[in-house]
Formats: structure tokens, C-alpha cells, sequence
């Protein structure tokens, strides 16, 4: 089957090739996805680039993508939650990356059924930034009602479903966004924008309950000076704290060295009562379940910059990692064409 690979670390351009590689192994608490779409994340390009060579010693080639959406084409024996023909998605675990390519194996328990009113394309938009949107918001912060909460960068992947989701939940949404983004956030939900061209967040003074990093570098610290005290701050992008780096499996001297680089963040929670969290994204098939249902109900809508066919995926990463892109970048049919439908097709129009 045909797969994008990652060959070497360095720019998007000569790091990735399509290969032909040979259909993955099914094991039997897992099932076999025939892809039809799947979306890229900034982490995508990140790991291109070498940013993660510190987590691990990677072998070449290796896959890339983690969004799938696509019809099951066969199950392991232990399963009975899906079978052939159903339409489902998932954020696939790590052991298995490689969404773009013809066919995923996916862990039954990373899975569910795509929401019954979205397209394949549209459901590849969602599981890596809604899965680590809910946790984040829901599992972490446990964001309720009336509380108030800054999400920065509101018209990328994650923001705009972050908006979304926080307003579901009955938050008051403040974002940041550039400009031309200002209509595009409110129409999202947000009840105010912060220009980050012409304003400063940070002039809001400590108003908000919760604090959605996704930005990292200083955005981590200074999330604390518009916080309130015993608020909490949940970042994707800032240091790594105590409970991810054992959740990584990083060893004691590695964990020390993260815990004296991220002195001040954990100090400065610590002064203020705060929590302070770095989540790790888990996939996870029950929420996959209950988005979809948010999703179906009207409450969120899918959030899509672009499409790019798989002969342009190079260019899709290329795109994304400009950071640019209102919501998610799509990569769309997987699938070679295949003759014998076009025979098909050809022989009934015929005899029409």
C-alpha cells in the first residue's frame, strides 16, 4: 500500500517521501481502517523538523499523521464493537502512526463510530485536537459553568474547537487571534477577542479561571499573571510537569532536569495556590463518542482551512507549519482509483 514517510529528520520538503509499504498486521483487540481522509497537527511537522529527538531514538522511514477517518475493512476476533462497512474514527496510538497511508490499524478501544452528520473530511478534522481539547477542558481544568477562560491562538486547529467547546460548557470565552480573525473567533463563540496585533492580554489584570496554553515559551509564565489565585493553567506546549514525565517514562535525571527548567512555572503556581498541568493527550475511543455526539446535536461544527489530495500532502504539512491555517488541514483520498468500479459504472450508463 501507498504511505507518506518520514525519512530523515530536516525541512518538509526532503524529509518525506510516498513509499509502498506492506499493509499493517492486524492483531485481535484491534481493526483495520481503509482510509479515506485524515488531518495533519502541528506535531506532525514538529517531529519532522527534530523538535521530539529527546523523547526517543526514531528508526527511518517511519509513518506520519495521527487523525483517521475511513470504513472498517476487517476486525480482529476479540472484537464486537465494529464491523466491515462501518464509518469510524480515531486518534490512533502512537505504536500504529502513520494516517497517511491507504489503510490504519487502530486499537478497538482508541475507535468510535464518526458523528452520522459529518463527512469523512470533516471527521478527520477532529479527533487529535478534540480529544486533547476535552481533556484538557473537561478532565483537567474541569471548566464550568460561568467561569471565565482565556484560549490563545482562537482560529487555528485546537482554538477553534477550544472556543467551541468551553462555550458548550457554559464558560465566558476570552481569545486571542490576529485581525482579520476577529469576525471569524466571535462567530465561534468567543464573547471577546484580544488583537494580539494592537493589544496585550495581559492587560486584562488576574480575571480568568482557566487558562489554555497552546503557545508555550513565555505565554506559559505569564499565564499566571491574568489568572486568579487557585486558578489553573493547562498548557500543550509549556514545561512538562511530575505526572506527564512519568507518563512518558522518562528517567529520574531527565525528569530533574525538566523540573529545574520549569522552576519558576511550578514556583509561581505553587505561591498562587494554582494548579498548573501539561497535558499529554491520551487517545481515547469513549470521548471520541461523546464529541461525536456534540457534534451531531449542533453544539460544535467542524473547523476546515484547507484540502489537499494525498499526491499534495507534502504540500498540506508545507501549508500547516506557516502557521496560518483557520482550523484544520485535511489530506483526502487515500484510496488509488480503482478500475473495476469504473468498469461497472461504465457497463450501467452504457445500457441506460
Amino acid at each position: 500500500m501507498k504511505s507518506l514517510m518520514i525519512t530523515k529528520y530536516g525541512d518538509i520538503n526532503s524529509s518525506l517521501e510516498e513509499q509502498e509499504i506492506a499493509k499493517p498486521a492486524l492483531e485481535e483487540n484491534q481493526i483495520l481502517i481503509k482510509t479515506y481522509s485524515s488531518s495533519f497537527n502541528p506535531i506532525d511537522h514538529m517531529i519532522v523538523a527534530g523538535d521530539y529527538k529527546a523523547l526517543g531514538k526514531v528508526s527511518f522511514p517511519v509513518g506520519i499523521g495521527r487523525d483517521v477517518s475511513g470504513i472498517v475493512e476487517k476486525v480482529g476476533k476479540n472484537v464486537k464493537k465494529f464491523k466491515k462497512g462501518d464509518k469510524v474514527y480515531s486518534r490512533i496510538n502512537e505504536s500504529h502512526v502513520g494516517t497517511m497511508a491507504e489503510y490504519v490499524v487502530s486499537n478497538v478501544k482508541d475507535t468510535a463510530l464518526m458523528p452520522s452528520n459529518l463527512s469523512f473530511d470533516e471527521s478527520a478534522s477532529i479527533p487529535l485536537v478534540g480529544l486533547t481539547t476535552y481533556q484538557a477542558l473537561v478532565d483537567i481544568a474541569k471548566l464550568s459553568k460561568g467561569e471565565k477562560i482565556l484560549i490563545h491562538a482562537g482560529s487555528g486547529g485546537i482554538g477553534t474547537f477550544a472556543i467551541q467547546l468551553a462555550k458548550h460548557l457554559g464558560a465566558h470565552v476570552t481569545t486571542t487571534t490576529s485581525t482579520k480573525n476577529i469576525s471569524f473567533v466571535k462567530d465561534l463563540g468567543a464573547d471577546k477577542v484580544i488583537d494580539y496585533t494592537s493589544e496585550n492580554y495581559l492587560d486584562d489584570g488576574a480575571v480568568f479561571d482557566v487558562v489554555y496554553d497552546t503557545l508555550g515559551g513565555n505565554y506559559t509564565l505569564d499565564s499566571f499573571k491574568v489568572l486568579k489565585d487557585a486558578g489553573r493553567v493547562v498548557s500543550i506546549k509549556g514545561t512538562v510537569d511530575n505526572i506527564t514525565a512519568q507518563q512518558l517514562g522518562l528517567n529520574k535525571f531527565v525528569q530533574m532536569i525538566l523540573a529545574f527548567q520549569g522552576r519558576k512555572v511550578f514556583k509561581t503556581a505553587s505561591k498562587m495556590n494554582a494548579m498548573y498541568r501539561f497535558l499529554l493527550m491520551s487517545p481515547n475511543g469513549d470521548q471520541l463518542k461523546k464529541i461525536a455526539k456534540m457534534y451531531e446535536s449542533g453544539a460544535i461544527k467542524p473547523i476546515i482551512d484547507k484540502t489537499y489530495n494525498f499526491a499534495e500532502a507534502i504540500q498540506a504539512l508545507e501549508y500547516l507549519s506557516k502557521g496560518h491555517a483557520r482550523g484544520k488541514v485535511i489530506v483526502k483520498d487515500m484510496q488509488p482509483f480503482q478500475l473495476e468500479i469504473f468498469i461497472i459504472y461504465m457497463k450501467t450508463y452504457i445500457s441506460i
